[in-house]
Parts: C-alpha cells; structure tokens; sequence
C-alpha cells in the first residue's frame, strides 16, 4: 500500500460548519475560499432556502444538509453542529454564509484549542472595528451588555458568527433556541460550564450584498431576539 495516501490531509479533523439562508449567489464563493485555506471539509447548512443555495454549495465541493422549511440560523448552526460530531471532527468552525468572514481567519482560530488553551474560541469583530458601519457597533456593544447583564459574562463581540469549538465545548453546549439569540445563549452556555475561551479578532468584509441583507439587519429583529433571550432565562 501506498503510505503518502495514508498522510492525513493538513486539518482534516476540522469542520466549517456554514448555516446559509438564501445565499445561492456568494455561497460557492464562500465555499471555495475555505478551501483555499486548506480546510477540506465544508459543511453547509440550507435553511430552507428557496433558491439555489443546495445546488451551488454542493457544486463548489461542500457536504450539504438541507432543513424542508426555514427554522432560523440558530438551528441551522446547530444541524451543523451535530453532523459535524458524527463525522468525528475534533474541531468544528461555525462562518457566516454571505462572505463577511474571511477564511484566511481560520488558522488563528482554531490555534487557541489545538494548544489545549480554549475550548472556545470567539472571533470579535470589535477589537478592530474600521470598515463596520457605526449602527453595527453600537447595536453590537448594546447586545454585549444585555448579555453582560443577562448572563454575567463580558464578551466584546457576543453576536459573532464565526466561532470555533472542541469536541468537548460541542459535546457539552446545549442550547435551546433556534434564531439570532443562538450566538448569545452560547454565551451562557460558556459561564454555565466554566468551559475555557479566549477571544481571537477577526476581519470582517461588509459588502453591498451582505449589508442589504434585510432579515439580519432590522433593528425589530434585535428587540426580539432580546426578548426572546430574556423569555428563556426567566423560564
């Protein structure tokens, strides 16, 4: 037998789990950018996405599992997420579908567990704000109190999407909730189990598309994801 085909590929053991509503014409793109960071396996999740989104992840080389109807970002990371632990992944990646994360990222996320010093790894945004709309950073910093005060944990960025996870922080975090209030019950999730974490920051590539994306912009969503956080703590 030939022992180069036993080499294991350069992170083979990690997942890029990418939730994805909608994103047929930038989710190849996103797809193939991970790809050229040496991250062979992309896991797309479509959110019931009545466009094309399956399709053309699927044609850029990603594995692809698809929700019948959509149930929110939350669940699609979550879908994710459990595949991911199936296929053994000792870490696994959570990036954003519309192309505002930058794969070149990933490395120095991932680095935090691989030296056994966080179980997770939080990309922030915020630690180096320029290029991000000035409503984003203060809409960002106000949902960072509200967790502060919710949950007693300070994070600078607590609505990032790109996160990474050992196997263990993925075996051990159990959230309940299937929207944008997702990301800050990890948050929770992180205090509750006195898992490790460290913050790492992130380039983010707001574009025309990405910003226009109406259902994660609308400052009603956010009072509802807030209510809905706070519904779930007083249960």
């Amino acid at each position: 037998m030939n022992p180069i085909s036993q080499t294991p590929k350069k992170n083979d053991d990690v997942f890029i789990v990418i939730p994805a509503y909608n994103e047929a014409s930038v989710i190849a793109s996103v797809v193939l950018g991970v790809h050229a960071e040496e991250f062979p396996h992309v896991l797309v999740v479509d959110d019931g996405s009545p466009d094309n989104t399956a399709e053309e992840a699927k044609k850029a080389g990603a594995h692809v599992v698809r929700h019948s109807v959509n149930r929110g970002k939350g669940a699609a990371t979550k879908t994710g997420i459990e595949a991911a632990k199936i296929l053994k992944a000792n870490i696994i990646v959570t990036f954003d579908g519309d192309g505002q994360h930058d794969p070149k990222d990933l490395p120095a996320m991932i680095e935090p567990i691989r030296r056994g010093r966080a179980h997770v790894v939080l990309g922030t945004r915020l630690r180096d704000p320029s290029g991000m709309p000035l409503y984003k950073i203060l809409h960002n910093q106000l949902g960072n109190l509200f967790v502060w005060m919710l949950y007693g944990l300070w994070v600078s960025d607590s609505q990032s999407g790109f996160r990474a996870y050992s196997r263990i922080a993925a075996h051990t975090i159990d959230t309940k909730t299937d929207r944008y209030e997702y990301e800050s019950e990890v948050i929770y999730e992180i205090r509750k189990h006195r898992l490790k974490f460290c913050e790492v920051p992130i380039q983010v590539r707001y574009t025309e598309y990405s910003l226009g994306k109406v259902q994660k912009q609308s400052f009603l969503v956010g009072i509802k994801t807030a209510l809905r956080l706070l519904f779930h703590t007083l249960k």
